[in-house]
């Protein structure tokens, strides 16, 4: 892998994305930020270029293949090749299967799963071609075991850990990675985003990780290319509490659930 690594990350205009936009781009890797939001894009890579860093901002929307194709095809027409692709772009929406809608659930379909599923279908043949390239999946710690009022959200994410999971099978043994990161609960635009899209719900209970120590995370399995990445690292017990004893589980993240209020 090059000394500079071109890296493009989506959902890069808040949150956990921004946060490793600017952490990589301290580490000299050349940027290429993607999300629907121009003028936070900008922000960021003014940032970026204000303290050294190269950044280029892609407008587009994850949900939309010929967008996300397009940020592949940027990112290459500049830098010359592509390195990483940080599929993180995501939100959540929280309650009950009965009460979360169609419309909603197929809401989170497009984000979450298939604007991860674009990413990589765009990725994967420049790092075919070049050999070598990372795929990083931002999932979440429910993307392991699902928590109460969570179960749409929660099945995006397992959705997204299948599909890094055979992609990592099938690349075995090549110079191509695939990693995928899960978070536990990380105070940025998310709940905010949730309240809006679900209604009013509690302020999630439980451990939680400042959005900063993600990037870097994130940053150390660049570096040195791992399957998985815990940011909160005692978060893994909860993945071996799960199959070691699942009934046992079941009610012990019962306590964990972003529950509706009202």
């Amino acid at each position: 892998m090059p000394s500079t690594r071109i890296i493009a990350i989506t959902g890069a205009s808040a949150g956990i994305g921004r946060a490793t936009a600017l952490r990589l781009a301290r580490d000299g890797a050349s940027v290429v930020a993607c999300a629907r939001r121009a003028d936070r894009l900008d922000a960021l890579v003014s940032e970026i270029a204000s303290a050294g860093g190269t950044a280029l901002a892609v407008v587009a929307d994850v949900t939309r293949e010929d967008d996300v194709q397009q940020l592949v095809a940027r990112a290459v027409e500049r830098f010359g090749r592509l390195d990483v692709m940080i599929c993180n772009a995501g939100f959540g929406i929280a309650g009950t299967i009965v009460d979360i809608t169609g419309a909603q659930m197929q809401k989170l379909i497009d984000v979450n799963y298939l604007g991860t599923y674009y990413a990589a279908r765009a990725a994967l043949p420049v790092f075919r071609r070049q050999r070598s390239g990372h795929l990083i999946v931002i999932s979440s710690i429910v993307g392991k075991r699902g928590v109460p009022f969570m179960g749409a959200y929660s099945a995006t994410k397992f959705a997204q850990v299948g599909l890094a999971e055979c992609l990592r099978s099938e690349v075995a043994g090549s110079n191509i990675h695939v990693s995928v990161v899960f978070p536990v609960s990380t105070p940025t635009e998310f709940h905010d985003v949730m309240a809006r899209e679900s209604g009013a719900v509690s302020q999630a209970r439980g451990p939680k990780q400042h959005v900063d120590k993600v990037a870097d995370a994130i940053a150390r399995a660049i570096a040195h290319p791992v399957a998985e990445v815990y940011p909160y690292r005692k978060s893994r017990g909860l993945v071996w509490l799960n199959a070691i004893a699942p009934g046992f589980c079941d009610g012990f993240v019962r306590k964990f659930g972003r529950q509706p209020l009202g």
